[in-house]
């Protein structure tokens, strides 16, 4: 019993301290929350919420904030994330199912998440290694010359230009089409470059190895070209960033939180490290001050999901001061998380 009351005072003290930006005190504890105990009570819970760690006094009479092993304590206890209301979930639904491009998809996604939560919101691309291949196109703009369209599990599209040795027929091209497909098509991108060298070896050897002057034959150009596509990880790393301006609302921590988080917003590999790898399940992540990997940003919170059809492929999240609102901000990650991985899954 004891234990649980002192778990509903810290709960009611996280609550009142993030909406309120001021220690809290006993006396508002009795006004505002129906704790069923005498102000004495509350105050003995408090104390000794302070003695165990959860709880910090900035100054002598001042009232309590959470330390962050209150706010992990919290987090642990929350039996569940909670649900978005209906209303939340037909708007983050019409906003992201208007999006008509996987570039599309993560701009609004970050929109989104720094609308719902009032916090910076971070969006990595969908990792290449990851994706799944679910169709390659080839088209004749002459006969010589070929349009390659490989398009990914994540709705990532590729366009290259071949430029070929020889004339192709439209029968041979329809073949090698056909044959590309059978061999690719709803492959890992790791199987499907293995799966498609073996398709056209030639394709396989070192520049150097291939005879100078000698002439590639289709199948081979094509695959070299894939391949290539297939390679560029260069979208890997890419982070979009948004709602910055939110950090406005936390000018009475600048110094501490807000200064330092805005500096590790310009670098990409840092964001990274922050929103840890992707986990699948619609499992949501909170590393909470110090438990983050880097100690300039001991007084900044991460709360982050992986997103993707099938197994995580990228992650999302917010980062903000760790004086935000945590069932609020889970609820939204995971929801954006999910919504994104639909309408990736339906493209």
């Amino acid at each position: 019993m004891q234990e649980e009351r002192r778990l509903a005072v810290l709960r009611a003290i996280v609550e009142d301290y993030v909406a309120t930006e001021e220690p809290v005190g006993s006396k508002s504890l009795v006004e505002r929350h129906q704790l069923n105990v005498s102000p004495a009570t509350i105050r003995n819970d408090m104390a000794a919420l302070e003695e165990e760690g959860y709880l910090h006094q900035p100054h002598t009479s001042a009232g309590r904030v959470p330390t962050d092993k209150g706010y992990r304590l919290f987090v642990d206890r929350l039996s569940t994330v909670r649900p978005m209301s209906s209303a939340e979930r037909r708007a983050i639904s019409s906003f992201l199912d208007g999006a008509v491009d996987l570039d599309d998809v993560v701009h609004r996604s970050v929109r989104l998440l720094s609308q719902l939560t009032r916090q910076v919101a971070v969006v990595q691309y969908p990792t290449l290694s990851r994706s799944t291949v679910r169709h390659i196109e080839l088209v004749a703009l002459t006969p010589s010359r070929l349009l390659l369209v490989l398009i990914l599990s994540t709705g990532r599209v590729e366009q290259r230009l071949v430029e070929l040795d020889t004339e192709l027929a439209d029968d041979d091209l329809a073949a090698l089409r056909s044959r590309i497909n059978l061999a690719a098509t709803g492959e890992l991108i790791a199987d499907a470059v293995a799966a498609l060298q073996a398709l056209a070896p030639r394709a396989a050897e070192p520049a150097s190895e291939q005879e100078a002057g000698a002439v590639l034959d289709p199948a081979a150009a094509v695959v070299e070209t894939l391949v290539e596509a297939m390679s560029d990880h260069r979208s890997d790393e890419r982070i979009v960033v948004g709602g910055t301006a939110n950090l406005a609302r936390y000018g009475d921590s600048f110094d501490t939180a807000v200064r330092p988080l805005l500096e590790a917003l310009e670098e990409q590999v840092v964001l990274l490290k922050l929103l840890g790898e992707a986990t699948s399940g619609g499992a949501v992540t909170v590393r909470i001050g110090t438990e983050g990997p880097y100690e300039e940003l001991s007084s900044t919170s991460v709360v982050a999901t992986g997103y993707g059809p099938g197994d995580a492929l990228a992650s999302l999240g917010i980062v903000g001061p760790t004086r935000m609102d945590y069932p609020g901000t889970m609820a939204a990650v995971r929801a954006v998380a999910r919504y994104v991985s639909r309408i990736l899954d339906e493209s």
